[in-house]
């Protein structure tokens, strides 16, 4: 994993910021097996800046931003957060700022709305002097396909820095949309990718005049018009969509569109990066949105033949993958190297690792399940869920190497140890009590994390030799019409193909960004 380095020309982070940062991608690399930072260059090296991103997985949106943004980032988030034990402790010490929404304060409504105000003021008084900042504009996690209603609080925020930065003469901030693209975030060792976007072309603020309700009345249109371009940012950069099936169907079209031009370049069926497919599902559906437009019978037709063979691959037990890499001739030679691989890798599993991985994390990891499942039946959201996963690992499994490190640390050193009296029975081993006790502690507490770790790559080499010798078995199977259904998606591959050929995509070297507030499709052009 890449992680972006801190900007040289700016103040280092400090100490407590930089050790939470490293804890955040510690757990982002354990959580997630691949993670892609896309475009951080887009990041200017001068002036405050405030990220913003849709928020579709709770807990998670914030901890892989910080984790992948360089420099110190502060969070904003609901004031009721920071009262939330270990949690609030840690954003404190991250520096987050809390909000309190309007309709948190008791009293009337000038009460609310003055200290509103006071609040976006702190906070844009901290991005004009230079910070940097994430918002979630949507005000909320959530678990629909397409972008929420964006509020006004971060338009506000920027032009109250702003008309600041120009009092003071200070480089103005920018506002930087940010893509949150996940495979499925709330299931373990799964994929990541984080696309920055180029800085949002603000409209220029409003003249001061001698009339202060003409002044509010201009700052009012200029807000709302940031906060509509603000939201169709989110859209064009989160790949919002009417749904999560046509989601999951665009995703699937892009995998066989990739298939077919890996094969045309004479390289063999490749597996893209994650940030490459994120390329190729917004690809994908630009183009899908401006053909809908322009000629929906034609893409009506294309659809509903996708479409029905997805649905009869899902019906087999297949993925498109299993069509695209199915090869000529099923020789002995490769499924014997892949059964080798797998047992290769179960051999080390099962050692030291494995054992030193099972007592390390299976009963926290069975502890958080318990918390998962509780959560379920009390009708938590996926956002929520995934939250609960990641919070409660950051308290269970340190918590449990402490308590397993001080009963190793008495089973090796305590007087009246019977493993100790073993040992000590033993020429070699008696060495093993005499080590003292401070380093077998720290010995201990990095031995069962690093364990994990090691079990995960472990397990993640067998899962993919096992995925490869389960496909084998597939591809034996006489009874699935392999010929026709490799047909069938080769020609719904080759007509998505030429319709990408003959239109203008994102990441097209003629390809020109559309204006901010604008939707890719719409500027999808015909060669």
């Amino acid at each position: 994993m890449r992680w972006p380095k801190d900007p040289a020309n700016q103040q280092r982070p400090g100490l407590t910021y930089r050790g939470l940062r490293a804890l955040a991608r510690e757990i982002v690399q354990v959580w997630f097996r691949e993670v892609d930072v896309v475009d951080d260059e887009n990041i200017p090296s001068e002036g405050g800046v405030v990220f913003i991103a849709w928020h579709p997985s709770g807990l998670i949106d914030p901890m892989l931003m910080v984790a992948t943004l360089p420099g110190k980032m502060s969070l904003i988030a609901k004031h009721t957060l920071f009262k939330v034990p270990i949690l609030g402790a840690l954003m404190k010490a991250s520096g987050a700022l809390p909000i309190m929404r309007s309709t948190d304060i008791k009293g009337d409504g000038a009460d609310s709305q003055t200290h509103n105000a006071d609040q976006l003021s702190f906070v844009a008084e901290s991005v004009a002097g230079g910070g940097k900042l994430i918002i979630f504009p949507e005000g909320t996690t959530h678990s629909e396909s397409d972008v929420k209603r964006v509020r006004t609080g971060t338009a506000r925020i920027m032009q109250m820095a702003i008309e600041q930065c120009k009092k003071e003469g200070l480089t103005p901030p920018s506002l930087i949309p940010v893509g949150l693209h996940y495979s499925e975030a709330h299931t373990f060792r799964e994929r990541a990718a984080v696309i920055v976007e180029r800085p949002m072309e603000l409209p220029k603020l409003p003249e001061t005049s001698d009339e202060p309700e003409t002044d509010e009345t201009g700052r009012r249109t200029w807000v709302r018009e940031v906060t509509s371009d603000i939201e169709n940012e989110l859209k064009r950069a989160s790949h919002a969509t009417s749904s999560w099936q046509e989601r999951h169907l665009i995703w699937r079209a892009r995998s066989i569109v990739h298939a077919e031009r890996s094969r045309a370049s004479e390289g063999g069926v490749s597996k893209p990066t994650y940030a490459e497919s994120v390329l190729g599902a917004r690809r994908l559906r630009a183009g899908w949105e401006y053909l809908a437009k322009h000629d929906p019978e034609r893409t009506d037709k294309i659809e509903t033949r996708a479409t029905a063979h997805f649905e009869n691959l899902d019906q087999l037990g297949l993925h498109p993958l299993d069509i695209d890499v199915k090869p000529a001739e099923l020789t002995k030679k490769k499924y014997i190297s892949n059964n080798i691989r797998w047992l290769w890798s179960v051999a080390w599993m099962f050692g030291l690792v494995t054992w030193g991985a099972m007592i390390g994390t299976l009963p926290p990891y069975y502890a958080n399940r318990l918390l998962t499942n509780y959560a379920i039946r009390r009708n938590a959201s996926q956002a929520a869920l995934g939250s609960i996963k990641v919070y409660s690992s950051l308290v269970l499994f340190p918590m449990w190497w402490a308590i397993i490190t001080a009963a190793m640390i008495w089973l090796l050193l305590g007087e009246d140890s019977a493993v100790k009296e073993l040992f000590a029975s033993h020429w070699l081993l008696i060495y093993l009590t005499k080590i003292p006790l401070i380093i077998v502690g720290i010995i201990l507490i990095f031995f069962w994390p690093l364990t994990g770790r090691a079990n995960l790559v472990l397990q993640a080499n067998a899962s993919r030799s096992w995925r490869v010798i389960r496909r084998w078995k597939r591809w034996k199977d006489d009874s699935i019409e392999w010929d026709a259904l490799r047909n069938e998606q080769l020609a719904i591959a080759r007509v998505l193909t030429s319709l990408g050929d003959e239109m203008v995509l994102p990441g097209d070297a003629d390809w020109q960004n559309p204006q901010f507030g604008t939707d890719d499709a719409e500027v999808v052009r015909m060669r």
